[in-house]
């Protein structure tokens, strides 16, 4: 879930660090930041350059505004890879005419089903991209680079955070199951993108959402109770152990 979908609720307590969420890992919570502190991807838009530019009437410097377009990201571009795109919102002249009424309009990003391979998870996937996806991919040189590469803020999907968290531990755990009848074929997958290698345990946190970290630390921190007959026994046994360690140097001194 994007940081702007957080329920006031949740979000509040987040930043105020109460409850479970004050013991949610460091790095998940630096990630958490760092997303909310990084401005959307300008995919709709072109930023200014420069922040004056002359007036061609009056031959003077004006401020350049510089006014992001809103993007609607629906439930859908979470179960595929947009690039950043989604549905805009405005308005068009009826008939192309400037004197008509204006009436609303929505803008939708062109979709297509493209097959990735992706060497790391070695599985052929169906997904929903758009161009700017495909030219993202290439710019990348490859799906598993550009999902290993891209940022969170700039992905803007859900199924995209998934992929990354199960490469990056696959790559953790350099998981024998890759590749198991060729050795040198898995290590060379594994040279080849050993430079966005982590710590198994960051990787477990990358891509959950706050409701699914939140979950998370409750079951780490979820433990069963121990009857007390086993805590009894355990130190039953232990009192033997001592009397029996303490028995043969009774007898030597007698």
């Amino acid at each position: 879930m994007p940081l702007h979908q957080v329920p006031p609720r949740l979000w509040k307590a987040l930043r105020q660090q109460r409850g479970i969420y004050a013991r949610l890992p460091e790095h998940y919570l630096r990630a958490l930041r760092e997303d909310a502190a990084t401005p959307p991807p300008a995919v709709h838009w072109r930023p200014q350059e420069r922040p004056r530019e002359l007036d061609p009437a009056t031959w003077r410097r004006r401020r350049v505004q510089e006014a992001p377009v809103p993007v609607y990201y629906p439930p859908e571009s979470q179960e595929g890879l947009w690039g950043g795109e989604g549905i805009v919102f405005g308005y068009r002249y009826a008939n192309n005419d400037k004197l008509a009424p204006r009436l609303k309009k929505a803008w939708k990003p062109q979709l297509f089903f493209r097959e990735f391979y992706s060497e790391i998870l070695d599985r052929q996937l169906t997904i929903s991209v758009t161009m700017r996806t495909l030219d993202l991919v290439d710019a990348a040189f490859g799906f598993d680079f550009y999902i290993l590469k891209t940022p969170k803020g700039e992905m803007c999907s859900k199924v995209g955070m998934d992929l990354k968290r199960t490469m990056l531990l696959r790559l953790a755990r350099r998981d024998p199951a890759l590749h198991p009848d060729d050795p040198a074929r898995r290590e060379a997958v594994y040279e080849k993108y050993k430079e966005f290698v982590i710590p198994e345990e960051e990787a477990e946190w990358v891509g959950l959402s706050l409701e699914e970290a939140v979950e998370k630390q409750r079951l780490r921190e979820k433990k069963d109770p121990v009857p007390l007959f086993k805590v009894y026994l355990e130190e039953l046994m232990q009192q033997l152990e001592e009397q029996k360690l303490s028995q043969p140097a009774k007898e030597q001194r007698n």
